[in-house]
This record gives structure tokens, sequence and C-alpha cells, in this order.
């Protein structure tokens, strides 16, 4: 069990526990101070157990499986008509990738005797957050924007958690829920901010180049808001690079929604746009909680992020319908900077990339 958390940028250490800071007192996330790894050579895939899905890569989680319901494993199918490789983590219990990390989370609480957890989302990592809290058998309240899709509220509401509907901007949201955080009315199991969100995104890094053979791709691109599944895939890639079992790190490839793309307008000062990007409303991220840390996984893998507008997702959208892939409009934003990177020219036609989709369709 993790026993000490630390910030990377001031040093500070905490003790792990039930009361552990939600954050550094100098304003910045915590992680766990120590990344596990196994001792032993890559395994072949046909030796790793796949029906214990994520937690098949149990030795590079800091956290022990409580909180499960088989996640992880999702498809790496050949897409091509986009010359590139999908990974379906829209196919996850609760239909989002953000599984992932709430099966960690949950399982920490859980292990922390926590009895009542916050969160606040626009609607996945809220939903997520429900559902696995229904199975640990710990109580939520979810924190969302007044105007949330149904489809997501309804998700929230049936695993019996509570949904806070706040109106106000996004951030406005996340101020209210760390408000009740500081209040003490819960645990922060906060998918921007909890480090044991961040610990199962990685393992779709773990899982993508199992399948592969270990052979990783030359790309990956990512939807891009709070970065939960970008630095979650930087810190799975940099994992199996540190045991031995990979050789190299792909580059990671964000994409932002336009008008609200602050990783990107940092990147490309001439770039911004103005309009906002409403169909990718669920990477609408003003003040992205980690990132100095996200601008440093885009240096150290010569990486990237930009920014999309509503047309080219909403054209990404339909050709993914129609090509097979039913997901939500904010999976196709990957998509669409597939396409917008290599009309650019910084990712050739021929370079092997995966692309996440990310939400399954049937949320909107």
């Amino acid at each position: 069990m993790v026993t000490t958390l630390s910030c990377s940028a001031c040093g500070n250490e905490y003790a792990a526990g039930a009361d552990e800071p939600w954050r550094c007192e100098c304003g910045h996330p915590l992680d766990f101070s120590e990344q596990p790894l196994p001792d032993g050579p890559a395994p072949e895939f046909t030796d790793i157990d796949t029906r214990d899905g994520l937690w098949a890569f149990e030795e590079f989680l800091p956290v022990r499986r409580v909180a499960t319901l088989g996640e992880g494993f999702t498809p790496l199918v050949d897409a091509d008509d986009w010359n590139a490789q999908f990974k379906l983590d829209c196919v996850f219990p609760s239909g989002s990738f953000k599984d992932r990390g709430a099966t960690t989370t949950l399982s920490r609480a859980a292990e922390l005797g926590v009895e009542t957890v916050l969160e606040d989302s626009s609607g996945n990592a809220g939903a997520a957050i429900a559902q696995y809290a229904a199975r640990a058998g710990i109580d939520a309240e979810i924190y969302v924007p007044a105007d949330a899709k149904a489809s997501k509220l309804k998700a929230i509401e049936c695993a019996g958690a509570t949904p806070v509907r706040i109106e106000g901007s996004r951030q406005d949201v996340t101020d209210a829920c760390i408000e009740a955080v500081e209040n003490g009315d819960g645990w922060y199991a906060s998918h921007a901010w909890n480090p044991a969100f961040f610990a199962g995104t990685m393992t779709f890094a773990l899982e993508l180049a199992a399948q592969r053979d270990w052979n990783v791709p030359d790309a990956v691109v990512t939807p891009l808001g709070h970065g939960t599944l970008f630095l979650g895939a930087y810190r799975g890639f940099r994992a199996l690079l540190d045991a031995g079992w990979t050789d190299s790190m792909p580059r990671l490839l964000g994409v932002q929604a336009a008008g609200v793309s602050p990783i990107a307008d940092g990147i490309h000062a001439d770039g911004h746009v103005d309009a906002r990007n409403d169909v990718a409303d669920g990477i609408q991220i003003t003040h992205p909680a980690r990132r100095d840390q996200i601008v440093e996984a885009i240096d150290a893998t010569d990486g990237d992020a930009i920014a999309l507008d509503a047309g080219s997702t909403e054209a990404a959208l339909e050709k993914l319908h129609r090509t097979g892939f039913y997901v939500e409009p904010t999976s196709a934003v990957a998509a669409a900077g597939l396409t917008a990177y290599r009309d650019r020219g910084s990712l050739a036609d021929d370079a092997d990339v995966v692309v996440p989709l990310t939400g399954s369709g049937l949320k909107a």
C-alpha cells in the first residue's frame, strides 16, 4: 500500500492515508512517491490472463484490486479508412475510458476506509466514479454542470450517487466541489487531481504495448482536456521503458477543443481560435490541474497539442459512425486530430499511429 505522496513542483512529501491532503500546500497536484515495476522480463501475450482486465498489470499498480467490474483489455483494431489502429476504450462498463481510473481510485478509497467520495465532472468521469463507488459500497456525490447531458446524469443517478448541479462554468463546478471537500464533506476522488486515477489510466499504454507484442507505435493521438488519458499514457509508456519491456516511447499528440485550449495555445501562440468547439464538450477545461506535467510529457516525447474547431470534429464523427465506430462527439476530436496532424505535415502518412476512442455513442 502507498505510504507517501509527493509534489513534483516543490518536493514536499506527505504521509498517505484517509486524511491525506488532496493537493500540495504549494497548490500543485500530488503523486505517489514511487512507481512499482516488475522484476522480470516482459511476458508473452499468451501468458497474460486478460480475464483480469487491466488488473493483469498489478505489478505496475500502487493500488490493490478491490472495486472492479472486469474492466480493461479493450479491443485494438485496424482502422483501414484512417490508416491507423483504434483502441476501443468506449466499451468499458460505464461506456468510457474513465473506468480505468475509477477502478483504481475507488479501490484505494475502499482500502482507506472512505465512506463518501466527491467528484466534479462534465459527465463521463462522474458516471464512472458513481458506478465504481456503487461496486465498492461507498457513497458518492458528483458535482456536474447544470446543463449536463441527461444520459450522463441518468447514469450517475442509477448508480445511487447524488448529482449536485452547479450553475456557471465548468470551473465553477470544480470550485464548488473543492469547497465541499475542504469543508470535510468527503474524499476527493478527482479524475484530475487524485493520483490513483492516473495509476489506472496508465494501463492504457500497458495494454496497448502487450497487444502489439511489446512494440510501441510511432505516435498516439488523444483528446486533451485535463490530460487524464494523455498523462496516463505517458506514465505507462515510461514505466514500460523503465522496466525494460519496451525500447522506445511514442510521440504523444493531444487534441483540444478550439476556444478552450490552454495547452495548444501555449505551444502555438499564433494559432488561437476564438470560436468554441462545443461538439467536444467533454474536454473544455480552462485550467488543467496538471498543466505543467502535460507540457513536460509533450516535451519528453517530441509531442504536440493542437486545437480543432467544431466542423472538423463533426466531420470526423460522421466518418467514424459511417465506418462502424459508434462513439460520442468528444471522442471524434482525436480522429479529427489524426487527420489534422497529417495535413500539417507533422505526422507522416505512413506513421504507425494508435488513436483511443474514448466514449460510447450511447453517451450522447
